[in-house]
């Protein structure tokens, strides 16, 4: 997960050096280069979202989120606080990260593998939509909160402003394609868009999809309508 900040992301620093270096030579600027946006693709580990109602159960009343590390998008942080999940017949994750602010639903985002050493049968979902999914017992240092629904597998995404929309001739909802290169390069289809003015461009996958293609700092990815 990256982190924001005073820090420029380093994809941000080589996007403005790429600009840079061709303008002063005189030439047009690559496809990549003319995006309004470095491209930030990120591996989105196992985390959970509570709400301020989970946050007191586990640590205690009157307890709030506090912050590890800032993520890319803006305002989202990597909480210090951490669970423990129990899933079924008692198999366990610890250290669970939550991800903050708080926000008003439960949600848990596993990987298959996960699901499968909690011997959980993951939905693939958007975030957010957790109807009918498979609930879980979390156990912080004050105690149990027990979800009736919302673990997930969550559906890869891409955040983006309207402009990088514009630019990728996308809208809100419509899927598009991440082509990852270098040794294990591969494609991933059914990249699903998601498009406000206070996105960052980011693609999250998580931890399967992260390992299969060994995903790097420097690992060249394009997006693809």
């Amino acid at each position: 997960m990256a982190v924001s900040g005073s820090k420029l992301h380093r994809a941000v620093v080589e996007h403005m050096v790429r600009q840079a270096v061709y303008q002063r030579l005189g030439k047009p600027l690559p496809t990549a280069a003319m995006a309004p946006n470095p491209l930030v693709v990120n591996i989105s580990a196992r985390h959970c979202h509570l709400t301020s109602e989970a946050v007191e159960a586990l640590f205690g009343k009157g307890h709030q989120l506090t912050v590890h590390r800032w993520l890319y998008q803006e305002g989202q942080f990597a909480a210090k606080e951490t669970v423990t999940l129990i899933g079924p017949r008692s198999r366990v994750i610890s250290n669970l990260r939550i991800l903050g602010p708080c926000r008003n639903l439960n949600q848990v985002e596993l990987a298959y593998t996960d699901g499968i050493a909690l011997g959980f049968d993951l939905p693939l979902r958007l975030s957010g939509d957790i109807k009918g999914t498979p609930g879980c017992m979390l156990m912080g240092p004050a105690g149990f909160f027990e979800m009736s629904e919302g673990v997930i597998r969550a559906l890869r995404h891409v955040h983006m402003s309207p402009e990088d929309a514009k630019f990728y001739g996308v809208k809100g909802g419509d899927e598009m394609k991440l082509r990852i290169g270098g040794p294990c390069g591969v494609l991933l289809e059914r990249l699903l868009c998601r498009v406000d003015p206070s996105f960052k461009l980011e693609v999250h996958i998580d931890t399967d999809e992260g390992n299969a293609c060994n995903l790097q700092p420097n690992t060249p990815c394009e997006l693809i309508k």
